[in-house]
């Protein structure tokens, strides 16, 4: 007859409970990770907010942004050179 050997020594109770809290939290971290990474290499910086906001002391702020982006379609070659000086000296002139 084979004999049925016990396991009485160990954490008990406790070392059940720490390993399965362990657990969890390690899981919860490798998801955190994942998605997280995901979130990191998902779009480009000028698709997210960058927290600026306009006040009161800032006069131009609203025209500075919209220079930009016209600079931004020049370069990219959606509009020539006399479309962008044209558009610029009407910003400029709408401060």
């Amino acid at each position: 007859m084979i004999g049925v050997m016990w396991y009485d020594g160990g954490w008990g109770w406790g070392g059940w409970f720490f390993m399965a809290v362990f657990m969890v939290l390690f899981w919860a971290l490798v998801i955190f990770g994942i998605v997280a990474l995901v979130r990191y290499f998902s779009g480009s910086p000028h698709d997210r907010p960058s927290g600026r906001t306009p006040s009161s002391g800032e006069p131009g702020w609203g025209s500075r942004r919209a220079e930009d982006l016209l600079a931004e379609r020049f370069a990219r070659g959606e509009i020539d050179e006399d479309e962008y000086k044209r558009r610029l000296v009407l910003l400029r002139e709408h401060r």
